[in-house]
């Protein structure tokens, strides 16, 4: 696991240099070498969904981190937050998320959390916040995103989404799953999201 869990440390890397300077700005607390847990192996079933993902990330600068996912990325520990009571067993077996860097990720950092969120087809992340900032960078596009009061609107693969601090966020999918990259600061980073919405 240590192997595929560098490898891919090494690909955000390179998928997240040039970014812009609010990308650098977020990820210049990750040391060149990050401290690595031993963490074991965590499957859940939406990672059915990674093939699909690299398939539709393909051609886009996404697309090696999407490979590497869906070749490797079920080796990895991938976690929920939520329950199903929350929103139900539908989707449940169509979330979750990988932290690579962070309070509980393969690769510790107590500033800045980074890894990854799957939603499979058809999942509505209702509105949710939380004290830490957030950036997303979608791997696939087609899927709607909406932040504080506007409304959901697509958002294209590459595109930078900034979330700060207690701002409302929420997403859909349509028939593609979504596969994104993010980035946490400015809070506890393994806190749970304060929802505000119902999953439907």
């Amino acid at each position: 696991m240590g192997k595929i869990a560098q490898d891919l440390l090494i690909e955000t890397r390179a998928f997240l240099a040039g970014s812009g300077p609010l990308i650098a700005d977020f990820i210049a607390p990750w040391a060149l070498e990050l401290p690595e847990r031993t963490l074991e192996e965590a499957s859940l079933p939406c990672l059915d969904h990674l093939d699909a993902c690299a398939a539709s990330a393909e051609g886009g600068s996404g697309e090696e981190l999407a490979r590497l996912l869906a070749e490797r990325g079920q080796r990895l520990r991938w976690g929920q937050t939520y329950t199903v009571s929350d929103f139900g067993q539908d989707f449940l077996d169509n979330y979750g998320w990988l932290e690579l860097v962070g309070t509980r990720g393969h690769f510790a950092d107590d500033n800045v959390a980074g890894g990854f969120l799957l939603l499979g087809p058809s999942v509505h992340y209702p509105d949710h916040h939380h004290e830490a900032e957030e950036i997303y960078i979608p791997l696939t596009g087609g899927a709607l995103w909406r932040k504080g009061d506007g409304e959901f609107a697509a958002r294209a693969a590459g595109e930078i989404i900034h979330h700060p601090s207690h701002v409302n966020h929420a997403m859909r999918t349509g028939d593609d799953p979504l596969l994104a990259l993010y980035l946490w600061r400015g809070g506890p980073l393994a806190a749970r999201s304060i929802v505000t919405g119902r999953a439907g």
